[in-house]
């Protein structure tokens, strides 16, 4: 009986990590292995064995076989990085090489601003429509969501989140706006406020959104030619005065985007 819930619990274990990461199922398997084979005895050898070999499958490996897939990580630069770097740590962080370009040419764009790119989830590094939850659509490389701009009380923009996670802190419509949110609850659609839940905590309560910044960058990554989608939520797109056919509504069987901004290529 303890032999079966071990395997059970070892099943249910590799299971999670490979909806979390893609490879820490591998990772784990291949952990287990090696710990039986060493003869240092600690009650930490599980763990740091499965640390080392995902550290290793993760940094060193995975980077050089996703091409193969026709993927590679998102490029880190002065003005293009992470929210947070639990997305790089998850393997959430890759894309579609005309993707990383995308992201280049509208860093560029953006020079002697102090405006940055900060992304979130893009996609696995393998195999195309392996879902990355709680995603919809994020399994082909072409996807990845940005985060809003955000500014001081003072007007000045900055680089700071309201949560740590990247999202779950909305800019809610106002009274005057549509509230499509409130229409897609109602029809139950009960998933599509649940980023709430997945701020992992809010911080930088001062800061507000920025209706200029949020406006200049969307309107630079407009400006790339294989750009093929932009969701953000409909208050939103009416607040920044933004008209191109290209900005859609993504639907109540998704969650509500403004917390963030989703691009995907054509």
């Amino acid at each position: 009986m303890k032999k079966a819930i071990t395997i059970i619990l070892k099943f249910i274990i590799f299971v999670v990590l490979t909806i979390l990461t893609q490879v820490g199922g591998i990772a784990f398997l291949i952990s287990e292995i090696v710990r039986k084979r060493m003869t240092w005895n600690s009650k930490f050898k599980p763990i740091l064995s499965f640390l080392v070999i995902y550290g290793l499958i993760t940094f060193l490996i995975v980077p050089v076989i996703a091409p193969i897939f026709g993927r590679e990580q998102i490029k880190h630069s002065e003005k293009n990085n992470p929210t947070n770097y639990m997305t790089v740590i998850l393997n959430r962080n890759y894309v579609r090489p005309a993707l990383n370009k995308l992201l280049s040419n509208t860093e560029k764009s953006l020079k002697g601003s102090d405006i940055s790119i900060n992304y979130l989830d893009a996609n696995f590094p393998f195999i195309n429509k392996f879902p990355l939850l709680p995603h919809l659509s994020h399994n082909d490389g072409k996807k990845v969501d940005i985060s809003l701009i955000y500014e001081t009380k003072q007007g000045k923009i900055t680089n700071k989140q309201k949560s740590i996670s990247g999202y779950g802190v909305f800019e809610d419509p106002t009274p005057n706006e549509a509230n499509q949110i409130q229409k897609c609850l109602k029809q139950g659609y009960f998933q599509y406020d649940f980023p709430k839940h997945l701020t992992f905590g809010k911080k930088n309560k001062d800061l507000q959104f920025s209706k200029k910044g949020t406006q200049q960058l969307i309107l630079k990554l407009l400006d790339n030619n294989n750009l093929g989608k932009i969701f953000i939520e409909p208050h939103l797109k009416k607040r920044l005065n933004l008209r191109n056919n290209k900005i859609r509504y993504h639907g109540c069987r998704a969650v509500r985007h403004d917390d963030h901004i989703h691009i995907q290529l054509k």
